[in-house]
């Protein structure tokens, strides 16, 4: 299983295994890490999710749709390498991927 870092705001680093197949927001909340609220369950229609990729490994992942960027324009603390974590997909790929988390959700 692919290995993820979540970082929260406040540095406090959460390594995670996820199964291939879920999504960055399902780990984190699988996993109990603080910082993810994913209120819509993965829907793709809160933003409570808002996380920060990494440049490197921002090409491994899919572009955002444009639903994605309709909500993260929305969310607080954007930053270019914005995404929502229910959008992403963990694949092989994305072992020692390192996700950073904004200050708040909401």
């Amino acid at each position: 299983m692919p290995g993820i870092s979540f970082i929260e705001h406040n540095g406090k680093a959460h390594q995670v295994e996820v199964e291939v197949g879920n999504t960055l927001m399902q780990a984190a909340q699988f996993s109990q890490v603080p910082g993810i609220l994913g209120d819509c369950g993965g829907n793709c229609s809160c933003a409570t999710c808002h996380c920060y990729i990494d440049a490197p490994w921002a090409e491994k992942i899919p572009q955002p749709s444009s639903d994605e960027l309709l909500l993260i324009d929305g969310a607080l603390d954007v930053q270019r390498q914005s995404r929502l974590a229910c959008q992403v997909v963990v694949t092989m790929a994305l072992d020692g991927l390192v996700v950073r988390l904004p200050p708040s959700q909401m």
